[in-house]
């Protein structure tokens, strides 16, 4: 049996009733930079996305999940996107919605699930991350669970009209 469990989360596949949480994280402008977003989603397209979200991850190349509280509370989101089959790679995206729920170990469990998922189930060999200069708290997340920096790629994200360094880390399973 595959497990997504944790001591204080569990991550699930995504749901039709998960519009309005995608929703708002999705058109959430403070969050834009995070995911390269530079215009609104509707819940139209939501609503499509969802529709198709039960795809097997060798047809879509991504899996995102949703990260819950044991009480049913979504309070983020976890992806795999860029899956590469053949090269048993793929890159990690994460997101604690409300800055309360941040520093909490949410997202510390959410991630050693999933890598541990990645690596035992879809038999990756390396998964890897892309994080902007001033997200300390993302680059501190993924160094403590094993990925190292290999790389700065620079003025790489043109946010407020400024470009920002953003490092890439990785994590080779041995």
């Amino acid at each position: 049996m595959i497990t997504l469990k944790g001591e204080h989360i569990y991550l699930r596949a995504l749901e039709p009733e998960d519009l309005a949480f995608i929703h708002t994280i999705e058109n959430d402008e403070s969050i834009w930079e995070i995911s390269n977003t530079i215009t609104p989603y509707s819940k139209y397209l939501i609503k499509q996305y969802l529709e198709h979200a039960h795809k097997d991850i060798y047809e879509v190349k991504q899996l995102r999940l949703v990260i819950c509280s044991y009480d049913d509370v979504a309070l983020g989101m976890i992806d795999v996107f860029d899956f590469d089959f053949k090269n048993r790679r793929a890159g990690i995206g994460i997101l604690v919605k409300e800055a309360a729920n941040r520093q909490k170990g949410f997202g510390k469990e959410a991630l050693s699930l999933l890598v541990n998922y990645c690596f035992t189930h879809l038999d990756l060999h390396q998964l890897y991350c892309n994080i902007s200069e001033d997200n300390i708290a993302s680059q501190k997340l993924f160094k403590n669970q094993g990925f190292q920096e290999i790389g700065l790629k620079k003025d790489w994200n043109l946010v407020n009209n400024k470009f920002k360094n953003e490092y890439i880390f990785q994590l080779i399973h041995k």
